[in-house]
């Protein structure tokens, strides 16, 4: 359930900053089929990940976060 909020955040920052998948993948250093399964609650980022993400997304970590995890970290 936490990996499907992180990947509908993650893909709605995406979307909303002009980024395909197959650009951020790459700007990322991962394979399109990686971050499809991220986007899709598949796959759980890691921390790493999630930094970079928001990095290159010009975002912070907080925001990326989903509402109800950001009291966890």
């Amino acid at each position: 359930m936490e990996a499907e909020k992180w990947g509908r955040r993650i893909r709605a920052f995406r979307k909303l900053k002009g980024y395909t998948q197959e650009r951020l993948a790459k700007e990322l250093g991962i394979s399109i089929s990686i971050l499809g399964e991220i986007e899709r609650g598949n796959r759980f980022p890691s921390e790493q990940l999630i930094q970079q993400i928001a990095e290159r997304l010009n975002i912070s970590v907080e925001e990326l976060a989903p509402p109800q995890l950001e009291s966890r970290e």
